[in-house]
């Protein structure tokens, strides 16, 4: 019998987000909230093996085939592999090739962070831990204040590798979101010689791409040296005439000191503008089709459907063009407008909201570091890290019942304002003594966070351009109205330890311990119960503030890697793991600070647990020249996982946060890669892997935020299938190479009760490459065709950004406006050289 929510059952009221008025969008979760919802499970998990992150120029792996390599349940993709791919797009996307990875977007390149994912088997993207050259990127979500996104801290072209663990990770990674796999990315090194590269992609619906990059070359006789690039994407949607646009500059220095140390530094800054797909729910899908988008730029048809919300609803008796009195605020639906929508849109559940007039992002991201790698002696080494992050965010939506007070629109523009200023270091000894290589360092982070609410207003129709959903936003005067304010103050230790054995040839023992402690400190310092948020009155709206600490003294971890035989090799890896708490303003966010009273907080201060993991892998592996394959299984015990489900639309949601107590995985992934021909079929591969997860929620716990009984014990997880199946066949030759991959995705549950899905789907991709190599005085000049969603499937990229249906008894049907569809058959020329 399933009891209340977990959360509940700790405090006087339900820990439910806010339930705002319907005058109001107020939800933090959609679109663009403050925190996503929790993904259950995996087994992927940070251990002890001791990685140092590779210098660029050392990285000389055998590519083969499938262009990684692998050893233990850890995978090296190459740059070979990263080069396959269109140039700029997200580097998760080549991560994504490999067996039980699961990586989705909305648009081809990945840019729209909003929509597009990444999960190692089972574990979201807010629970990988990942590095660039050793600093913490850390929550890798849309638009967080605990982290930065990959694809928005480096060009992807000038990343020269990822080290991606499906098992043990190290325990001397730092970062705060490492309950699952890690990727540890590895930027390249300035060349030796001096010389320059560009390149042009050109794709489908007017897209664009420019690349460049010089290098300095050796400028002295320590080997001094430097690069700066720059790109600029401009990609462009196959359903509206709203780009997705990103620029970004890099630069990275290196300074050798003698034959064996270095000190590099480098910087990064990347500003994004872009307007996102349209959320979708089952309902629209089905009713108002897969390519219902935003209105943007057609204003009108989005004024329209603002003035249809308020006539619909009876607040406005309409009889024609004029001045209509709402509560107290003069709407004006001039001459030109008609409160209407689309035939197709009064099928759907969501009615004049199926899609609002736009929605997006414009953000600016910095990051930069200082590395000392030090050779103190032949067998002492010392590696330091400095660094410095920072992001400001707008991310914002058409609100269609809002009124703009300062102009008499009755929609207006929805703008989250998340920022941090991250500041941290990383420092460790490896000293090499006999069998044995000890690792022993620490990792501190100050986290400066904050997260605001404000509306804009729009102007009336006829009356002016209307805003746009990148800014500026002040058009028609300053904020009107402030939904929330938080500020925290992050500071995060961890210190580990660990040995790397070699008790006798073929056999590595790998063991230590973490430990960690984050104390946050912080919370609401506004909040606007008129906007709903809050429980007080007016300004008073008792949201939480105030201190939680995450503590861990002792996180093992152990593996073992045996090599035998000729290219015979079996693993086995265990690590226990805690996640700390993490900061998001109210509505819909799987933090303590998400809840919506202040009295809730208190009580959680004192009962809520961490979410601790204790994960399981081992696997064996074959490797010659012609044959590669493996196969591992894998368990993963989660306690205290969090999870957040919502239930009404995304202008008036109810969302609950639970602790979902215990939930058990279990699965498998086996790969195998053939390359068995010699001569001219030399260079011809073909790659299969299969995967299966399976993961259950194990304790009775009730998830409806209202009323019913929503018991989750024996359901799966959502949004990750339980079956892939992937295959590529690929071809080299001299200068020519070519490719064709599909995968296969299976079910993936879309409700927590698992009353409704998203169908499998096979997605194709096509590419070939010819290098003509020096022409003139150009070199490596490179031509390349790629054609992604090959046989034109619909399929439903990004699941739960608004937050996952509950189904069952909860009342919603098992559906919510929280999809995004995959992008079309789309094509892409590149054009590169070198100078």
């Amino acid at each position: 019998m399933a009891g209340a929510p977990a959360f509940a059952r700790t405090a006087s009221e339900p820990a439910t987000a806010s339930a705002p008025s319907a005058k109001k969008p107020a939800h933090a979760s959609a679109r663009h909230g403050a925190g996503r919802a929790a993904h259950p499970a995996a087994a992927a998990h940070a251990s002890a093996r001791p990685i140092a992150a590779p210098r660029a120029a050392e990285e000389a792996v055998n590519v083969v085939a499938s262009h990684h390599t692998s050893h233990g349940a850890e995978t090296s993709v190459t740059r070979a592999m990263l080069e396959s791919q269109v140039a700029g797009t997200n580097i998760l996307k080549a991560v994504g090739q490999l067996p039980g990875v699961s990586f989705s977007s909305s648009d081809p390149l990945g840019l729209d962070t909003w929509g597009t994912s990444v999960y190692v088997r089972g574990f979201f993207q807010d629970s990988i831990g990942m590095t660039l050259d050793g600093v913490p990127l850390n929550d890798q979500t849309y638009v967080s204040v605990n982290g930065i996104n990959v694809a928005d801290a480096w060009i992807s072209d000038d990343i020269q590798g990822v080290e991606v663990s499906q098992g043990a990770g190290g325990v001397d990674l730092p970062g705060n979101s490492s309950l699952g796999g890690t990727m540890r990315f590895h930027t390249t090194d300035p060349k030796d010689k001096m010389g320059a590269k560009a390149s042009q992609v050109f794709g489908s619906y007017g897209s664009l791409r420019t690349y460049v990059r010089a290098d300095s070359g050796a400028l002295n006789a320590s080997g001094t040296k430097f690069y700066v690039a720059y790109q600029r994407s401009d990609e462009r949607k196959y359903d509206a005439a709203t780009p997705g646009f990103m620029q970004t500059v890099n630069a990275k220095f290196v300074q050798p000191i003698g034959h064996d140390s270095r000190i590099t530094a480098s910087f990064n800054w990347n500003d994004a503008a872009v307007w996102g797909y349209a959320d979708k729910s089952l309902s629209i899908l089905r009713n108002a089709g897969w390519r219902t988008e935003s209105w943007a730029p057609d204003y009108r048809g989005g004024y329209n459907a603002s003035e249809y919300t308020y006539v619909n609803s009876g607040l406005v008796n309409y009889t024609g063009p004029g001045t209509y009195n709402v509560g107290g605020t003069n709407l004006i639906f001039p001459a030109g407008t008609s409160p209407t929508i689309p035939a197709s849109w009064a099928l759907t559940d969501q009615g004049a909201e199926t899609a609002f007039y736009d929605a997006g992002q414009a953000t600016q991201d910095y990051l930069g570091h200082i590395n000392a790698d030090l050779a103190l002696t032949d067998r002492l080494r010392w590696n330091t890290v400095l660094y410095g992050a920072a992001f400001n965010g707008n991310a914002t939506y058409g609100a269609p019942t809002t009124p703009s007070p300062g102009t008499g629109a009755p929609l207006s523009e929805e703008v989250w304002q998340p920022s941090y200023q991250r500041f941290g270091f990383t420092s460790a000894f490896i000293w090499q003594i006999g069998h044995h290589t000890i690792n022993v360092g620490g990792w501190y982070e100050n986290n400066s966070q904050r997260a605001d609410l404000f509306w804009y207003n729009e102007p009336v129709y006829g009356q002016g351009a209307p805003l746009q959903t990148v800014g500026p936003y002040t058009t028609y005067g300053p904020a009107f109205q402030q939904g929330y304010g938080f500020k925290w103050n992050t500071n995060t230790f961890q210190f580990h330890v660990m040995d790397s054995w070699r008790p006798v040839d073929g056999l590595t023992v790998t063991y230590g311990f973490r430990s960690v402690l984050q104390t946050t400190a912080g919370g609401a310092y506004y909040g606007n119960v008129d906007a709903g948020y809050g429980t007080g009155v007016g300004a008073d709206a008792g949201l939480p503030n105030g201190s939680m600490t995450s503590s861990a003294a002792f996180l093992p971890a152990v593996n073992l890697d045996y090599h035998f035989g000729r290219g015979h090799e079996v693993y086995f890896d265990f690590a226990e793991n805690m996640r700390p708490f993490m900061v998001a303003p109210s509505g819909g966010s799987v933090s303590p600070w998400a809840v919506s009273s202040q009295d809730t907080f208190k009580q959680l201060q004192h009962s809520l647990p961490n979410e601790r993991d204790f994960s399981y892998v081992a696997g064996y592996r074959y490797t010659s020249r012609k044959i590669q394959a493996s196969i591992d299984g894998y368990h993963s015990d989660a306690y205290n996982r969090l999870i957040s489900a919502s239930v009404g639309s995304l202008n008036n949601p109810v969302t609950s946060v639970v602790n979902s107590k215990h939930a058990v995985m279990w699965g498998m992934d086996a790969s195998l890669t053939l390359q068995p021909f010699e001569g001219l079929a030399r260079g011809l591969a073909w790659t299969n892997s299969i995967s299966y997860n399976h993961f259950t929620y194990a304790d009775h716990v009730n998830i409806c935020p209202l009323d019913g009984d929503c018991d989750i014990k024996g359901t799966k997880m959502v949004a990750y299938p339980s079956v892939m199946y992937k295959t590529s066949l690929s071809y080299e030759y001299k200068g020519a190479s070519a490719h064709f991959d599909v995968n296969y995705y299976g079910k993936r549950y879309f409700s927590y009760m698992n009353d409704t899905h998203i169908a499998p789907y096979w997605m194709a991709n096509l590419g070939a490459k010819y290098r003509f190599g020096n022409l003139s005085v150009l070199k490596n000049v490179t031509l390349a065709f790629e054609v992604y969603n090959l046989f034109n499937q619909k399929y439903v990229a990004m699941m739960g950004e608004n937050g996952f249906p509950i189904g069952g008894q909860s009342g919603d049907g098992g559906d919510y406006q929280s999809l995004e569809r995959g992008a079309v058959r789309e094509y892409f020329g590149t054009i590169s050289a070198e100078y």
